[in-house]
């Protein structure tokens, strides 16, 4: 895929985008060093992290750099390729919001069905915190997790998604960047302190594979929108939701099998598919 150096690529629309796609090599080296070694500081230095950061959870300080990983990737090989224009103008997508309203029906109704049916699988369909706790003590709860997981997307779908659509097609993008996503919370489900720590692996791994593939149908449609991308990762952490693991994950693959049909014409071709990480100055923030 080329070194390191600055390469000028061409994306579907004609705009020139100048991130080489030889970073994203260096980029998962970046998320996978810096989380890993956070969290081999909790397994192996566990007195030493409790001591200066406190008890090992989702909200550890140490954990939240954890989990900003690829965000900090993405922010450092864009500023330093591009300076701080082009790192306004990667910011920018954080605005892009028009998508067909289907997308909108699925992140917003979707998503709540999805986890309430794996719930009624599970036998426990009124355990959701929605009926279990009262609204006003979970909202600090959900801001926090608005800021904390969908963050990522800065990198996974902002930096990542686009580089690798030069090669492959938007389904096969999608499916390697989901086992790649799975694979890097792995060291989560070896914690105590954390959600993972009381699920299986497996699937979570075929969950997370099937909502990237779902992800990625949804990021084209929206030109590249890392706003929609953020709402639905939060989608996937909305407290409100109730924890029906692992069959809220099977859920997600019947629904990856289903949108993967619906898009097949755009999924299993790269004519629509966003490959530019930087917008060029006069597409910055346009909302196209």
């Amino acid at each position: 895929m080329g070194g390191l150096q600055q390469m000028q690529v061409q994306n579907d629309t004609g705009r020139v985008d100048r991130i080489g796609s030889g970073l994203l090599l260096a980029f998962f080296l970046i998320v996978f060093g810096l989380a890993w070694f956070i969290f081999a500081l909790f397994i192996f230095a566990t007195d030493w992290v409790v001591r200066s950061f406190g008890e090992v959870s989702g909200s550890n300080p140490l954990f939240i750099v954890a989990v900003y990983a690829p965000a900090i990737a993405a922010l450092l090989l864009v500023g330093l390729k591009t300076g701080a224009g082009g790192l306004g103008r990667f910011l920018s997508r954080l605005f892009l919001w028009r998508a067909s309203l289907w997308w909108y029906a699925f992140l917003l109704l979707g998503f709540p069905a999805i986890f309430f049916l794996g719930a009624i699988i599970k036998g426990d369909p009124l355990g959701a915190p929605l009926f279990t706790e009262r609204f006003s003590d979970l909202i600090p709860l959900i801001a926090f997790m608005m800021v904390l997981g969908p963050v990522e997307e800065i990198g996974w779908r902002g930096f990542a998604l686009p580089i690798l659509q030069r090669r492959l097609m938007p389904f096969w993008a999608g499916l390697i960047l989901g086992i790649i996503w799975a694979v890097w919370h792995l060291p989560a489900f070896l914690l105590s302190g954390t959600p993972q720590a009381a699920w299986n692996f497996m699937p979570f791994f075929a969950g997370s594979v099937a909502c990237s593939v779902i992800l990625t149908a949804l990021f084209n449609d929206a030109r590249g929108s890392i706003l929609l991308a953020m709402l639905f990762h939060f989608q996937m952490n909305n407290p409100l939701w109730p924890d029906a693991q692992p069959y809220d994950m099977y859920v997600f693959v019947v629904a990856a099998a289903i949108i993967v049909w619906l898009n097949r014409r755009t999924l299993f071709t790269r004519t629509n598919a966003v490959t530019a990480v930087v917008p060029m100055p006069h597409s910055a923030g346009s909302g196209q």
